[in-house]
């Protein structure tokens, strides 16, 4: 089974992937390990940018793990998560009888992260108020509890992470650039997934492996072509879809392929959106339902001959010529030595 290390937070230890399933072989994320390597046991703030499902937690907690403040606790708050007018109370912490309900006090989630690391995902979902008090936080690390007179300080190293682009975000006034510069001392753009399909196979085995023990079940292996199958789908979900994905493979095997398959077949409808603002031409959305159909059947057809693309023509009753033409057209790109298609 892949190594992994373990990050402790006030959740208690959650498992990391280790560095070789983490970062893949990907160029993009050798970069990104190569900037992490160098920043994880300094003290600056971090911001993670990237989509939904790219790992951003996964790679805060890996800069915990690797870090001075390893010890201490590794403290998340989803800033979307928690409703905006009970997040003051949770971050900060509060005083009895603060407020009604306060029958005795309580250190807020920054108190929880002393000497440890506190995570901020979705950290644009913080109101403007609450956006000044994490900048006087970032400042000088003190703040107050809800109801305190007196302030308190920690040393906590912070990490913030989101899915919007804050350049928007502070042209359109939902975020403040000083805290912006505050939390960007070194920033990383996480890739999607499909930005970085040479990593697939290794994320696949490394979650096979883990739903099975965490299902109690012993998992069958990949079947011939099913990783191949896996590198050309497009994961709008990222990481976490394709982990979800292993999971249903995990429990009812081979059958959680043809799931796959559907679940992106259905998906054909969010090709362009129905907006009546834009002049969507029906010709051009019915040709690209079509081209992706095409691909969808050419790679079931590949993944069911083992992507043998001699066997593959035969079997769609196409030209071998006119099947390399599709593969390299719908950006499907076999790993397979050409010696298979010679094979049988």
């Amino acid at each position: 089974m892949a190594a992994v290390v373990k990050a402790k937070d006030n959740g208690g230890l959650r498992p990391v992937p280790a560095d070789d399933v983490l970062f893949g072989k990907s160029p993009a994320m050798q970069e990104i390990r190569v900037r992490a390597m160098k920043v994880c046991r300094t003290n600056v703030p971090v911001l993670l940018c990237g989509e939904g499902g790219t790992g951003k937690e996964t790679l805060a907690k890996w800069m915990h793990a690797n870090s001075s403040c390893a010890a201490g606790a590794f403290v998340k708050v989803n800033c979307a998560a928690i409703p905006s007018e009970l997040l003051e109370s949770e971050l900060f912490g509060y005083e009895r009888g603060a407020f009604t309900g306060a029958s005795q006090s309580k250190p807020g989630r920054i108190e929880l992260a002393d000497r440890g690391t506190l995570f901020l995902d979705e950290i644009t979902d913080l109101s403007l108020g609450l956006q000044s008090k994490i900048l006087h936080f970032l400042q000088d690390g003190s703040f107050f509890r809800l109801g305190a007179e007196a302030g308190r300080t920690v040393n906590a190293r912070v990490i913030c992470a989101t899915n919007k682009d804050l350049e928007v975000e502070m042209a359109l006034g939902k975020f403040r650039s000083d805290l912006f510069y505050r939390i960007n001392v070194m920033g990383f753009r996480i890739p999607s997934l499909r930005e970085r399909r040479a990593d697939i196979p290794v994320l696949a085995e490394f979650f096979r492996e883990h739903h099975a023990h965490q299902f109690g079940k012993a998992a069958e292996p990949f079947p011939p072509g099913m990783l191949d199958y896996l590198q050309n789908l497009d994961w709008p979900g990222n990481v976490r879809e394709l982990s979800n994905g292993i999971a249903r493979f995990v429990l009812i095997g081979t059958e959680a392929a043809s799931e796959i398959q559907q679940t992106k077949k259905s998906s054909l409808a969010s090709v362009a959106p129905m907006n009546g603002a834009e002049n969507i031409q029906l010709k051009h959305l019915a040709k690209d339902a079509i081209r992706e159909m095409e691909r969808n059947v050419i790679l079931e057809a590949l993944r069911a001959h083992q992507w043998n693309r001699r066997k593959t023509a035969q079997a769609l009753k196409i030209s071998y010529r006119s099947l390399i033409y599709k593969i390299h057209d719908a950006g499907l790109v076999s790993r397979k030595s050409s010696a298979a298609d010679q094979a049988g």
